[in-house]
């Protein structure tokens, strides 16, 4: 790996901790994310030549804290934020320790408030604190980029006067932050665009932040689940792609590949949280990625098991994804053809995404139906901006070719 690259992982890594350490202390959440911009443009020019600094975190804070202090100081309310702007100015120097509470957790929770609305809360959270650009954003809630993009500056306005800290309200702000470590995890796990189908930094980062979050909430069934969730799926990591990069589906995976002690770990979370009391979503969910993870092989999974838990886990989150997801398992229980009509009936809600081609594709060649299958995997190719998702695509097509 070369310094340039380095530089840019470690920006990255540092980017939502910088950001939340200026908002908890100085506030102005919009000027405070252009401040650490430009602090970031700073590094990343000076890094590559000059060397990363002892504590790279400190050095961001400290060039991002001046640049926030020379914005107010040009506002037009110079006068009246003269007194603010000394004080930020001589609160820029940062302790190499690092600080007791988590600024990037923090952030989340700002970013939850309540007050925002949650397609606004889980935006700017994917913003601010995962790193997803705008596009990426959009794509994970099939809006335009211009919508998503207002709906982050809007965000941002209605966080600028709010508070920064860990809120009293855990409740309120849970189920957004959840479902915004959801959104994380996903898109580092399967990207929704360019070269690698995975972006690791952001599953790890969506883990780590989901621990926290489970250290301060442990009795939390759905915290729990989450976390769970994450880590059963994260351990086929190293055996979904192969050594060209290319998706090796599931039911392929070298199983001697996966992480066992993360399959463990998840195991036993999603043990204890489910003996708690009734599952929620997430608890759900970990307990199917758990069936196919303690399955020996593929041949050997329990689809009849992981279809029980869809049925539990469809009653309580109704979507099409999650009913799309019911489908494979339903061809498993009952053949293809009666997976067939639930996916038709999906056309209206999930019409032009690739993922509803893609298992068309996947229940159509089960079926003896090549042709369909390969214009399946064909429009499914082409909906994708994922370059592995593409390629793996377009090979199950050739494959049905004569």
């Amino acid at each position: 790996m070369n310094r340039t690259t380095e530089t840019e992982d470690l920006l990255r890594r540092h980017a939502p901790q910088v950001l939340g350490a200026l908002v908890r202390r100085y506030g102005h959440f919009d000027a405070a994310e252009d401040a650490v911009q430009e602090a970031l443009l700073a590094a990343a020019r000076q890094w590559p030549s000059d060397g990363v600094p002892g504590n790279p975190r400190g050095w961001l804070i400290r060039v991002a804290a001046r640049r926030l202090a020379d914005t107010l100081r040009a506002d037009e309310a110079r006068r009246a934020r003269e007194e603010r702007v000394a004080q930020l100015s001589a609160r820029v120097t940062v302790p190499d320790r690092a600080p007791r509470e988590d600024d990037t957790l923090s952030l989340l929770f700002l970013c939850c408030h309540p007050d925002l609305t949650a397609p606004a809360r889980i935006g700017l959270t994917l913003r601010a604190v995962g790193g997803l650009t705008t596009a990426e954003i959009a794509r994970a809630y099939l809006v335009p980029e211009a919508t998503m993009a207002q709906r982050i500056s809007r965000a941002k306005q209605k966080v600028r006067s709010v508070g920064f800290g860990r809120p009293d309200n855990w409740e309120l702000r849970l189920p957004a932050v959840l479902h915004t470590l959801y959104l994380i995890f996903n898109e580092g796990y399967t990207a929704t665009s360019g070269a690698s189908l995975q972006r690791r930094d952001l599953a790890g980062e969506a883990i780590r932040l989901t621990r926290t979050v489970h250290r301060l909430l442990p009795d939390d069934g759905e915290v729990a689940g989450l976390l769970a969730l994450m880590l059963l799926t994260d351990a086929r990591r190293e055996a979904r792609t192969g050594p060209h990069g290319e998706l090796v589906p599931l039911d392929e995976q070298d199983r001697d590949r996966w992480d066992r002690a993360a399959i463990e770990e998840g195991v036993a979370l999603v043990t204890r949280a489910l003996s708690r009391g009734p599952a929620g979503p997430y608890g759900l969910r970990a307990a199917i990625a758990a069936v196919h993870d303690e399955a020996p092989s593929a041949d050997a999974t329990d689809w009849r098991e992981i279809l029980g838990l869809y049925d539990l886990l469809v009653r309580l989150v109704p979507g099409p994804v999650e009913r799309l997801n019911r489908a494979v398992a339903v061809a498993m229980v009952h053949g293809p053809r009666a997976a067939l009509a639930e996916v038709d009936a999906l056309e209206g809600e999930l019409g032009g995404s690739h993922r509803l081609d893609a298992v068309r594709g996947h229940l159509l060649e089960r079926a003896g139906e090549y042709a369909s299958a390969r214009a399946a995997y064909e429009a499914a190719a082409a909906r994708t901006l994922s370059l592995p998702e593409q390629r793996y695509l377009r090979s199950r097509a050739a494959r049905l070719t004569p």
